[in-house]
């Protein structure tokens, strides 16, 4: 029984994959002019408007969100509330993009020549541009798949999930066309994780020199035991007299010198310490930063700021309060 469980599943996948596939294969001119006319509305000050009922309706949806949130203003309109105010949310500059794989759905038919009224365009996705949907646009995305997942071929499975890639690609698309960038992103995702690892930078989540256990090359290993415990950190920075890094002490050093060496709290930062050491500029992202922390294995990090100086250190038990792991 779980064979056969598990046999039925691959054959969902296979048939969808194979679907969207043939949907990648099936792209042309058509999709090219989706994208040109995607740009010249966004660059008019217009939005993308999609509309759909029942399960392209949901994807629809899902597509919207994905073009607002990498720099394509997009919303959803409900057909059926459209026709009951809702298609005041339509503007001369928009672009309506109507989803609907038969392209005979009745509900959604009946708006479009009241919102073609108001002056819009009408790009429709769907199986054939011979459909109602399809003689009634002014551009045919056509995206024919094999069959559904379902037994029946009934249940919109791969058609839907054929739709959602296509939205995936246009919205990416039209990121490359705009030169939407991290940055960008990052302010359109301020409340998130996201947002704040694309938008906050080192600076902004280091420890400063108050905070820091600072010394100088001729001080003791002792001297920097003490700082570390002052400044609750795990590391002591070893600046010169102008404030250029000249290396780094752990307190996992301190336990590898202790194993071979009982008196190193005598000994000088210079003998012990690791030199030219790790470190981030304070203008770099946080993202960045989280990079290097994961590649090089390590839990402390030194900030430097434009001239090179010692800034503060970054270290990584105060990431997660910051929300940022």
């Amino acid at each position: 029984m779980k064979k056969e469980i598990l046999v039925r599943a691959r054959e969902v996948f296979d048939t969808e994959v194979a679907g969207v596939n043939t949907v990648r294969d099936n792209l042309g001119e058509s999709f090219v002019q989706l994208v040109n006319r995607c740009m010249k509305t966004i660059s008019a000050g217009g939005k993308l408007v999609l509309t759909g009922v029942g399960k392209s309706g949901y994807i629809g949806k899902k597509i919207a969100a994905t073009l607002s949130s990498v720099g394509s203003p997009a919303v959803f309109m409900h057909p059926v509330e459209a026709r009951h105010g809702d298609l005041g949310i339509m503007q001369k500059n928009d672009l309506l993009i109507a989803l609907s794989y038969s392209g005979e759905t009745e509900e959604l038919l009946a708006v479009l020549t009241p919102a073609k009224r108001l002056g819009v365009e009408l790009v429709s996705i769907t199986a054939s541009r011979g459909s109602s949907l399809g003689r009634m646009s002014d551009l045919v995305v056509e995206m024919p798949v094999p069959k559904e997942a379902c037994p029946f071929n009934l249940a919109p499975t791969t058609t839907t999930t054929a739709l959602l890639v296509l939205g995936d690609a246009l919205a990416m698309v039209l990121l490359d066309e705009q030169g939407f960038t991290k940055s960008d992103y990052g302010r359109l995702h301020p409340g998130g994780a996201i947002g704040r690892m694309v938008t906050l930078r080192a600076e902004d989540i280091m420890r400063g020199r108050d905070r820091s256990a600072i010394v100088g090359k001729e001080a003791t290993v002792r001297d920097a035991i003490i700082r570390m415990s002052a400044a609750r950190c795990g590391s002591a920075i070893i600046e010169d007299a102008e404030h250029k890094l000249l290396g780094i002490f752990t307190d996992g050093d301190l336990r590898r010198w202790a194993e071979k060496d009982l008196s190193v709290l005598e000994r000088r930062m210079s003998e012990v310490m690791t030199p030219n050491p790790v470190a981030v500029r304070a203008e770099q992202l946080a993202v960045e930063v989280l990079k290097v922390l994961e590649s090089r294995h390590i839990d402390d990090i030194v900030v430097t700021d434009e001239s090179g100086c010692v800034a503060g250190f970054i270290d990584v038990q105060d990431l997660p309060g910051l929300k940022l792991m």
